[in-house]
């Protein structure tokens, strides 16, 4: 895990896939979290996670270093004040931009508790197409395979928001296990020697909660994201070229 910024109010770090932010009831037998890796950032002392990160998304991490930032970050992001951007490939050529407006029913984080009645709320998603690829393989019936890498805005904060909408969409992550495409997430897999969600928060802007000043954080993917957009080609932004 690598510290974006730091002061005395706030720790940002880069969470890599597969770690988990803090203990889950489904993962009990794991013994690593971001949570700990910030405490031990933050000299030792508690640290409170303002926002969560899937498990295999990877990208900037907020923590608060005090229990007021915390609630003051908290209501930021309950009022839409805190702006996100995640990068995503995607199966399929999306258009150039969209907006998705689409409810979606709460998932409970214990997969055992599916079947309990849950709410549905209002979930908003803005994208923007950053780049697409036509690979000579088949692997739906078709002779290639194409694919979008997209810049995504979220306006509401819904678990799995992300990846439901743009499966909604009829263009699900690469790399989605609950809501992607089997077969093209084994290609992948296989290709690259490694399976992950290609799903990156990299761009987070908001005014600070103590100081008032606006923010402006950046976390370029890692380096397992980069390898798999290296399908794109010279069709990527130079800035997401794996060296």
């Amino acid at each position: 895990m690598t510290r974006i910024y730091c002061d005395p109010w706030l720790l940002i770090v880069h969470k890599p896939a597969g770690l988990l932010v803090h203990r889950s009831p489904i993962d009990h037998h794991e013994t690593e979290f971001a949570l700990q890796y910030a405490r031990a950032m933050n000299g030792g002392e508690h640290v409170y996670a303002v926002h969560r990160l899937d498990r295999p998304t990877s990208g900037l991490l907020v923590f608060a270093r005090d229990a007021q930032t915390a609630s003051a970050m908290g209501k930021a992001m309950m009022a839409g004040e805190v702006k996100k951007t995640y990068l995503a490939m995607v199966r399929g050529w999306t258009p150039e931009q969209g907006f998705i407006d689409h409810p979606l029913r709460d998932e409970p984080e214990d997969k055992r508790r599916k079947d309990a009645p849950q709410p549905v709320r209002d979930a908003r998603t803005r994208y923007r197409r950053v780049a697409t690829t036509e690979i000579p393989v088949q692997i739906e019936g078709h002779a290639t395979s194409r694919y979008s890498l997209v810049a995504l805005f979220p306006e509401t904060g819904r678990r799995h928001q992300l990846r439901r909408h743009m499966k909604h969409i009829s263009h699900p992550i690469i790399g989605d296990a609950y809501h992607g495409r089997g077969r093209h997430n084994r290609y992948f897999a296989e290709r690259f020697g490694q399976g992950r969600l290609m799903l990156a928060a990299t761009g987070m802007s908001f005014r600070h909660p103590v100081t008032d000043v606006p923010l402006q954080l950046h976390a370029e993917p890692e380096a397992s994201f980069l390898q798999v957009l290296s399908i794109f080609g010279d069709a990527l932004p130079a800035s997401l070229r794996a060296p």
